[in-house]
């Protein structure tokens, strides 16, 4: 039968889930893989906070967990949740203030405090990258020079204090298989469920969860999440919010768009500016070309007007030559015809 319960994605109904002892052990033994045998929320709790044009849902988990040998060991859960991307400085600072919170600490007889050993988990209603599996476990090993794990004194409280294990769930990634308890946890959070009309309502088929009582309990608690008025005002409050996020991505977008279409069309212009630009140039250097062959011309007329000039001095000095010897025949008595036949020899 498929049932009709309010959607964990937002942070009052995930809070309102993980309030209860028994859901958050549920959750947090299949997150670990191991059983959570004793849970607490810590008091320096950060929930629903609204920062920055995000929402992060913070709460910090004392829990002790069982161990393979059958030990309980005392283990602080960081959890972190967003619906948005946000870059990792944000979860990184978050990270930092637990690792210098002096109540995250363990105070021993005999020995130096050390850290209590820190798992982060981190819910994202985002992709991270080209990471294609859903859950990402990121566990630390450590290793001699030569690369050879090294596992003998390990774990050590020391190291424990300095390093974590991270837990990254890419709720985007979660399409409805169950295959395992991990599965059938995060099964709830599958947005593919949600209702088209309604987004704070996902429906799910109760035979996937039959015969298993701490998932009843879970959906029976997000039964009565979806009829709780208070809860339903806050994941208006929260549809507000983000939907006026949305619609100043969307104003970002589209400036962002205008602003790429005016620059293409300023690099256009610039590009056709740059070729009149050369074009000019090259009429100029065409120009400038002819003027110089014209000048070149002028120039080699110039010559010949000189030439000639001086080609008309000599034929004017050689008529006053042949001027000044008839003259002197004429005084010896010869006539003009045979001046004339005397200068023709």
């Amino acid at each position: 039968m498929i049932i009709r319960v309010a959607n964990p994605i937002y942070d009052s109904v995930f809070k309102y889930l993980m309030e209860d002892e028994r859901i958050a052990r549920t959750v947090l033994s299949a997150l670990l893989k191991k059983e959570v045998v004793e849970v607490q929320i810590r008091r320096n709790e950060y929930t629903n906070g609204y920062r920055d044009n995000i929402s992060m849902f913070r709460i910090d988990f004392g829990a002790r967990v069982r161990q393979d040998d059958g030990s309980l060991r005392l283990v602080l859960i960081e959890l972190q949740k967003t619906w948005l991307t946000t870059e990792t400085l944000r979860f990184r600072q978050y990270l930092g203030a637990q690792y210098a919170n002096k109540e995250n600490m363990v105070h021993e007889e005999m020995r130096p405090p050390y850290g209590i050993p820190m798992v982060a988990v981190y819910i994202l209603g985002h992709r991270v990258g080209n990471i294609n599996v859903p859950v990402l476990y990121v566990n630390h090993k450590s290793y001699d020079y030569e690369g050879r794990e090294v596992t003998e004194g390990l774990p050590d409280p020391f190291v424990d204090s300095l390093v974590h294990d991270s837990i990254i769930v890419q709720i985007p990634l979660l399409h409805g298989q169950i295959n395992n308890k991990l599965d059938k946890v995060l099964s709830v959070f599958d947005q593919t469920n949600k209702e088209k009309d309604n987004q704070q309502l996902v429906e799910l088929d109760d035979a996937n969860y039959e015969g298993d009582a701490d998932m009843q309990y879970i959906l029976h608690r997000l039964v009565m999440a979806s009829v709780d008025a208070q809860l339903r005002q806050d994941m208006n409050v929260e549809d507000e919010y983000f939907q006026a996020i949305e619609d100043r991505d969307t104003a970002i977008m589209s400036r962002d768009k205008q602003i790429k279409e005016q620059n293409e069309q300023i690099s256009q212009q610039s590009q056709q500016i740059s070729q009149q630009s050369q074009q000019i140039s090259q009429q100029n250097q065409q120009i400038s070309q002819q003027s110089q062959q014209i000048s070149q011309q002028n120039e080699q007329i110039s010559q010949q007007s000189q030439q000639i000039s001086q080609q008309s001095q000599q034929i004017s000095q050689k008529d006053e030559q042949l001027n000044r010897v008839r003259e002197k025949l004429r005084k010896q008595g010869l006539s003009e015809d045979e001046i004339e036949e005397w200068l023709g020899k």
